[in-house]
C-alpha cells in the first residue's frame, strides 16, 4: 500500500471530473471564446465575490500577475518572510515586476498588522514607496495556517490608511475557509486581488485563478499573454475546476479531521514532536530527533511518501487520496518506525 503525503498536487481527476473534460465545449481561449473557460471564470469571481477572474496555468503565475497588477518597477511590496511568492517563486516580484521585497515575521504565519506599519516606505529620492501587502491563507511553511478573519479586516484598515493595495495568495483559500466555518469571499474582501488552487487539495489537473476588479483582470489578460500562459482549447481543463467548485470544496473538512488525527498520533511517538497549534488544516509538520532525510527514506520504503523539508522536519499533507485506510497505514508505519529507531 502506498501512501501518498508529499503534497495536495498529487490527487488525480476522479471519474466524474474525467467525464466532465470529455464533454466540455471548447473554444479558443486566447480568443477568449471558451465556453467551459469563461463559465470557470465566472464561478471562480463569483466565490471570491470579484467582479471578474482569469483561468492561468498555475498558483505562481496568478500571483506573479497578482503583484504586477498593483505595482510599478522600484515600488516596494511587503510578504511574510516565510512567503511562497518569497520562497517558490523564482524571484518573480524582482524580475517581473521589478519590485523591491521587504519581509516581515509573523506568529505561525499571521504577521500583527503594527508590524506591517512599521514597515511601510514613502517615495522618496532615496526610498522605494511600499504599494503592496502579500498575504498568505492558508500558510504553507507554517503549516496550513490559518489567518483569522479579523486579522484580515486588521489588514485592510492598515492597507487603507496607507494606501496600499492587497493581494492574498489563496491557494488553499477553500480549507482557510472550511476552517474558519466561512464562505472564500468572506476572506477575499478584505483583498484587491486573490489568487486561488485548483490543483491543491481540490484533484484538477492543472490550473488557478486571479480574481478581482475587471479592469485589472483585463489587464492580466495581458500579462497572462507576456508572461506565456494564455492556452488554446483550455476548456478540457477548465472543465476540472468548474466540477471541483461545485463538487469538492465540501469534503475538505475530511482532509482536516485526518490531519488531526495523524498530528495527534504522532506527538505521541518518541523521538517525534508536532506542534498542534499549527495543525489547523490538512498539513502536519513534524520535528524529528533523527535526521528528516533518513526518516524519509524510510517511510518511503515502508509505503508511506513524505517531504523533509530541513534537516530535521518533515512535512506531511493530506488530500481526497487519503482515505481512513491509509491515515490507518500511515500511524501504523510511523509507531513501527519508532520502535525500530
Amino acid at each position: 500500500m502506498i501512501v501518498d503525503l508529499r503534497s495536495d498536487t498529487v490527487t488525480r481527476p476522479t471519474p466524474e471530473m474525467l467525464e466532465a473534460m470529455m464533454q466540455a465545449e471548447l473554444g479558443d481561449d486566447v480568443l477568449r471564446d471558451d465556453p467551459t473557460v469563461l463559465e470557470l471564470e465566472r464561478l471562480a469571481a463569483q466565490k471570491m465575490g470579484k467582479e471578474a477572474a482569469l483561468y492561468v496555468p498555475s498558483g505562481t503565475m496568478a500571483n506573479q500577475i497578482g503583484v504586477q497588477l498593483w505595482t510599478k518597477p522600484g515600488d516596494a511590496i511587503l510578504v511574510e518572510q516565510d512567503a511562497h511568492i518569497l520562497f517558490y517563486e523564482s524571484a518573480g516580484p524582482a524580475l517581473h515586476a521589478s519590485v523591491v521585497t521587504f519581509t516581515l515575521p509573523s506568529h505561525h504565519g499571521v504577521m500583527d498588522p503594527e508590524t506591517i506599519r512599521s514597515r511601510i516606505t514613502k517615495a522618496t529620492e532615496h526610498t522605494p514607496g511600499t504599494t503592496l501587502l502579500c498575504v498568505e491563507n492558508t500558510h504553507n511553511r507554517a503549516g496550513g495556517t490559518v489567518v483569522p478573519l479579523e486579522r484580515m479586516r486588521e489588514y485592510r484598515e492598515v492597507a487603507n490608511e496607507n494606501g496600499l493595495k492587497i493581494h492574498l495568495d489563496g491557494a488553499r483559500i477553500f480549507n482557510a475557509a472550511t476552517a474558519l466555518g466561512v464562505e472564500a469571499a468572506e476572506i477575499a474582501q478584505y483583498a484587491d486581488s486573490v489568487s486561488f488552487c485548483l490543483s491543491k487539495g481540490l484533484s484538477c489537473p492543472v490550473g488557478s485563478l486571479i480574481c478581482g476588479p475587471r479592469e485589472q483582470i483585463d489587464r492580466a489578460v495581458w500579462l497572462r499573454k507576456r508572461m506565456g500562459g494564455a492556452m488554446r482549447q483550455a476548456g478540457i481543463l477548465a472543465a476540472a475546476g468548474i466540477y471541483a467548485l461545485n463538487h469538492l470544496v465540501g469534503r475538505l473538512a475530511e482532509d482536516h479531521r485526518r490531519a488531526r488525527e495523524m498530528a495527534e498520533h504522532l506527538d505521541s511517538l518518541p523521538g517525534l514532536c508536532v506542534d498542534l497549534e499549527t495543525v489547523q488544516t490538512n498539513i502536519v509538520r513534524v520535528k524529528t530527533d533523527a535526521p528528516a532525510p533518513v526518516w524519509q527514506t524510510r517511510l518511503a520504503e515502508a509505503g508511506v511518501r513524505c517531504f523533509a523539508t530541513g534537516p530535521n522536519s518533515l512535512r506531511l499533507v493530506f488530500h481526497r487520496e487519503i482515505d481512513d485506510e491509509g491515515l490507518a497505514h500511515a500511524k501504523r508505519v510511523f509507531s513501527d518506525l519508532c520502535q525500530t529507531a
